[in-house]
């Protein structure tokens, strides 16, 4: 097993705000991630939220910005918050470094493409190398859901439809929901699979769902002022794959809220009191 450098470590709201960096033998690069352990891991194991970020982001965007711990600490979930892509000197980025793809923008796909298959396995890195990593050095159980923001919201849904089992609930923020059919995805996709679309199926979100009922809980929040809504976002078509399949997706359209992370601390609340339904015993 990986030894993990604790980084940092701050007492919030009775629980430890920490940072921890290890070598990642997926990845191939030396890695950095967040977690939120929540004051009851004093007396027992917990079950995690898995956070993804957005494009740009690194594992402090959402610890930072969001406010999640106040209310994580009362449920006692901890929140296990990774890097949005390998890092390091080594690493390729983008040749024209551009902010959408390369570092900061690993798009939670295994990479097949050159030069960027040998570090870009951030599918196997989230959902396989680093929940064993942690689930075996801190006090978390076997119990996770997953939830993420945009870029981080596509690979949430994603890798909840694709591990059957893995996540006891799924819920994102803005998430690119139909790469296959938006700049941001279509960059990305080629990028890292290569020009035969018949590949990049598999981390479509709307393609997966249409294609399989689900009886996995699903939140999807989405502010009628993004940005980004109609070009890269696309939520009705990750509307109508639910119709497609029969699956049930709470899709909540929030008045005035833009792609922010003022709109994701507006209801991140809600998504983790959802996720507390499925994850924690109820009374």
């Amino acid at each position: 097993m990986q030894a993990l450098e604790k980084i940092s470590d701050q007492r919030l709201f009775g629980g430890r705000q920490m940072r921890f960096a290890h070598d990642s033998k997926v990845l191939n690069c030396r890695m950095q991630f967040s977690v939120f352990l929540p004051p009851q891991t004093a007396q027992q194991d917990v079950p995690s939220l898995y956070w993804l970020s957005g494009l740009t982001c690194t594992d402090e965007n959402f610890s930072a910005k969001a406010g999640a711990q106040r209310v994580a600490a009362e449920l006692g979930i901890a929140l296990v918050i990774p890097d949005t892509s390998p890092r390091g000197d080594a690493v390729p980025d983008d040749p024209e470094g551009a902010y959408d793809f390369g570092l900061g923008a690993g798009f939670y796909v295994n990479a097949t493409a050159a030069p960027f298959a040998k570090h870009y396995q951030m599918y196997d890195y989230i959902s396989k190398e680093l929940p064993a990593l942690v689930e075996a050095e801190l006090p978390l159980s076997t119990k996770r859901s997953i939830s993420g923001h945009s870029m981080g919201g596509h690979g949430a849904l994603v890798m909840a439809l694709r591990e059957s089992g893995r996540y006891c609930s799924v819920s994102a923020f803005a998430p690119i929901s139909n790469p296959i059919h938006c700049p941001w995805g279509r960059k990305a996709l080629a990028g890292y699979l290569g020009k035969d679309e018949s590949t990049w199926q598999a981390y479509d979100a709307s393609v997966l769902l249409a294609a399989q009922k689900t009886a996995l809980p699903i939140l999807v929040d989405q502010g009628d002022a993004d940005q980004f809504l109609a070009e890269q976002l696309k939520p009705e078509a990750l509307l109508a794959a639910s119709t497609i399949s029969g699956s049930d997706i709470e899709l909540r359209i929030q008045p005035g809220y833009d792609h922010s992370y003022y709109f994701i601390a507006s209801f991140i609340e809600d998504h983790l009191r959802f996720h507390s339904r499925y994850l924690l015993p109820q009374s």
